[in-house]
């Protein structure tokens, strides 16, 4: 906060004429009392634990601690939003934010333009500090926690100590966090070379890198050029690709990055279904070819990698476009990106099991494993993805039922609860793409903000809090 602050009297080129210490609608005071109320009780927090030995942190502690950092962080994150009074009460500020830091990109902001600076740099800034928790948490901490398979999909860790988290965290955080750093300077030095202000430039590669969305536009990208969507593309592309592919890459070993059946997958997908929407806006719309073609890339990408950022109202298109779209909600990025959703892997891994089933019922004397990268993956893992995937849509449907009671349309409440579990942003009928959430009664949202908690931190993390068996053991 107080970095968006800093950022605010240098960016606000009139903020010594507007000095406007006491006045709430301005970004300085939120901040400024926000980020020292926070430091303070932050350092207080510290100066009380720091004698605690960090590598006496186990999988117990990891489960709480990963759990309770994003709702904590919530909780703190929302003050500015509710001291500047751009969010009307405590809901709406804390939907927000959680909104921000598990990269999901629902808002509930009718008029985005109208907000300070400094507020809007700090919303985006949400996202970038998500996106970089996310990398080490799906890539260091899920994978010896054993979440949902997790631990398969890593290629490459250094420094493994099986039941101490605190060696491994900081090793893998230097490198890949080193990456996120490169690309969003990257990404924003490409922005403003086509035409984007600093402000608008870092505040997109920070929703882009994360896979966040939140923009600092009414139309979020649509008012861009076709030059600056293309650019959005790519790196909406590569944040929901592995990292530790983006490392391979990095050092050259282009070959191990197309080995991964994951990226080759998740390559065909976006591919096959961008061109089968672009076919249809050709043919059915009558939008040009090029058009055709950038509409249904950017939308096909940006709700794979559950980016959520926008181009176009998809609701508009035939039936069976959006409806595919809706389908994708249910893919996600790759395991080990910034991305969101079920996760290309799992989806890979339940086609694989549900086609050798069939081979199983020939020959039932066969001993015939799932390969995955050319290894056998464990029945273990198998077991976890079902489980994974089977309480995912079990927790899609009761929580449709539940928007449903609180007075969303079928369409709203399945389209709200697909795009906050997936961590996706919009969704369908009042929460579609040119609209937000506004409008979703107050037990909605927190409903929501739960869901978006659940599928950021991959079910299990969050779910076992509520064994007693954890408690006991």
């Amino acid at each position: 906060m107080l970095s968006c602050l800093g950022f605010s009297i240098w960016y606000d080129r009139d903020f010594a004429n507007n000095l406007s210490f006491f006045n709430p609608n301005h970004d300085f005071l939120p901040l400024l009392v926000s980020g020292s109320g926070i430091s303070i009780i932050g350092l207080l927090l510290w100066i009380a634990n720091k004698r605690l030995e960090q590598n006496s942190i186990g999988k117990r502690e990891g489960y709480i601690i990963v759990s309770f950092s994003w709702i904590i962080i919530s909780l703190f994150g929302a003050i500015p939003f509710l001291i500047s009074g751009v969010a009307q009460n405590y809901t709406d500020a804390f939907f927000e934010t959680m909104s921000g830091f598990t990269t999901t990109g629902a808002s509930i902001f009718t008029d985005i333009e109208s907000i300070p600076k400094g507020i809007l740099f700090w919303r985006s800034l949400t996202h970038w500090i998500g996106g970089m928790g996310i990398i080490v948490l799906s890539l260091a901490i899920l994978p010896i926690l054993g979440i949902g398979g997790m631990q398969l999909f890593v290629a490459e860790v250094p420094g493994i100590t099986p039941d101490k988290l605190h060696p491994r965290i900081k090793q893998t955080a230097k490198r890949l966090w080193g990456i996120y750093v490169l690309l969003t300077l990257v990404l924003t030095i490409l922005l403003m070379f086509g035409g984007m202000n600093l402000f608008d430039a870092l505040c997109h590669a920070f929703g882009t890198l994360a896979t966040g969305g939140f923009s600092t536009k009414n139309d979020s990208i649509a008012g861009f050029s076709p030059y600056i969507q293309y650019v959005i593309i790519i790196f909406m592309f590569l944040a929901g690709t592995n990292f530790t592919l983006h490392h391979f890459g990095l050092k050259g070993h282009l070959k191990k990055v197309w080995d991964n059946e994951e990226f080759r997958n998740y390559l065909y997908l976006l591919v096959a279904s961008s061109v089968i929407i672009a076919l249809a806006l050709f043919f059915i719309q009558g939008d040009t070819a090029e058009k055709s073609f950038r509409d249904a890339l950017f939308q096909v990408v940006s709700i794979v990698t559950t980016t959520g950022y926008i181009t176009t109202d998809y609701l508009l298109w035939p039936f069976f476009a959006w409806f595919l779209i809706f389908l994708l909600m249910f893919t996600g990025g790759c395991a080990g990106s910034t991305g969101g959703g079920i996760k290309m892997v799992r989806i890979l891994l339940l086609f694989k099991n549900s086609l050798l089933e069939l081979k199983r019922l020939i020959h039932p004397q066969a001993i015939i494993p799932v390969r995955l990268n050319r290894k056998s993956v464990p029945q273990s893992i198998i077991f976890n993805v079902l489980a994974f995937f089977l309480i995912y849509i079990i927790i899609f449907a009761f929580g449709s039922l539940a928007m449903s009671m609180m007075g969303l349309e079928f369409e709203s409440a399945v389209g709200s609860v697909a795009a906050c579990i997936g961590n996706i942003g919009p969704g369908l009928g009042q929460v579609g793409p040119v609209l937000n959430f506004s409008l979703v009664p107050d037990p909605g949202k927190w409903l929501l903000s739960l869901l978006m908690l659940l599928g950021r931190l991959e079910l299990f993390t969050v779910l076992i809090l509520f064994s007693p068996a954890f408690w006991r053991s």
